[in-house]
């Protein structure tokens, strides 16, 4: 009963899969629409083939050789019309959410990075002609530049996003913006508090739990965003502060720290799945031994 109960989930995940890559993307209108702040520069297409390389590749292949992974449905090969009729932003958002067997990017690469990697794609379109956006005015000012700052109270377990655009030398802090403040971590980034609109100073104040991990100092890496790109464009800024717990773990190439082969493989682990394996080997072997004397009283 659990074996045929198991079988069917699987079978009906098989399935939602399926479904979801033989079913039309849609993607709304307004991401759809989405442009780069940023010209596609030949920095941000280098920039962008090693990120693709990275993230990408494994799936998509080399753009133009069709050597992509077996899956049902393909993945587009970059260089067709297949996936070159996308608009720039149907293809960031779909680079960013992911559907099916393709994993969101959003928690993996930053805005920017995705913006990177589609500068790389439409550099196999002969015919694409980038459009940029436009920055609007924000409380009936447009800056030169907009600036994200952090600092550090340790004293309260809090840090201080500091927002302010530059216009000449003017220097102005905007409110009623909302900043997400992440840990930078191997897999993805860990959200830190809740999404902080910035006050009439411009600061978004954020509280970090006293057992936030840090490296072996202590120290965080930490990556302020502002949330509204269509405003200004990737407002982020990163910052190393000695506020976490200090952990001494062991960094993921060191040896015995991975367990993708045998020789990185953690002692501990290798003694735990060899005795695992041993103890129901004697298991099936004591089981048929218990058979056979069955066997034998049977005669």
């Amino acid at each position: 009963m659990i074996l045929k109960s198991t079988f069917f989930v699987v079978l009906n995940f098989v399935a939602v899969v399926l479904l979801a890559q033989t079913t039309p993307w849609e993607v709304p209108a307004d991401r759809s629409a989405k442009l780069s702040t940023a010209a596609f520069t030949d920095q941000n297409r280098n920039t962008g083939k090693d990120l693709y390389q990275t993230n990408c590749k494994s799936c998509h292949g080399d753009p133009g050789k069709n050597n992509v992974i077996k899956l049902v449905p393909p993945p587009p090969d970059p260089a067709t019309t297949q996936l070159q009729q996308n608009s720039d932003g149907s293809l960031h958002y779909k680079i960013s959410e992911g559907r099916g067997a393709m994993p969101a990017f959003k928690n993996i690469m930053s805005s920017a990075d995705i913006w990177n990697v589609i500068s790389y794609l439409r550099s196999y379109n002969k015919d694409y002609r980038q459009l940029l956006a436009v920055k609007p005015a924000y409380g009936g000012e447009v800056f030169d530049k907009v600036d994200l700052k952090l600092t550090a109270d340790p004293t309260h377990n809090a840090i201080v996003a500091q927002l302010t655009g530059l216009k000449g030398s003017l220097v102005k802090p905007i409110a009623g913006l909302e900043v997400k403040l992440f840990a930078k971590r191997y897999f993805g980034n860990l959200m830190v508090d809740k999404p902080m609109d910035t006050d009439t100073e411009g600061k978004a104040l954020f509280s970090y739990p006293k057992n936030l991990p840090g490296d072996a100092s202590g120290k965080v890496s930490l990556i302020a965003q502002l949330s509204n790109e269509e405003l200004f464009g990737l407002v982020r800024t990163e910052s190393t502060m000695a506020i976490g717990l200090p952990t001494d773990r062991p960094p993921l190439n060191e040896p015995r720290a991975l367990w993708n082969v045998v020789q990185k493989t953690p002692i501990w682990l290798l003694v735990t799945y060899l005795a695992s394996v041993l103890i129901v080997w004697g298991f099936i072997v004591l089981a048929l031994l218990k058979l056979r004397a069955i066997f034998k009283l049977g005669e």
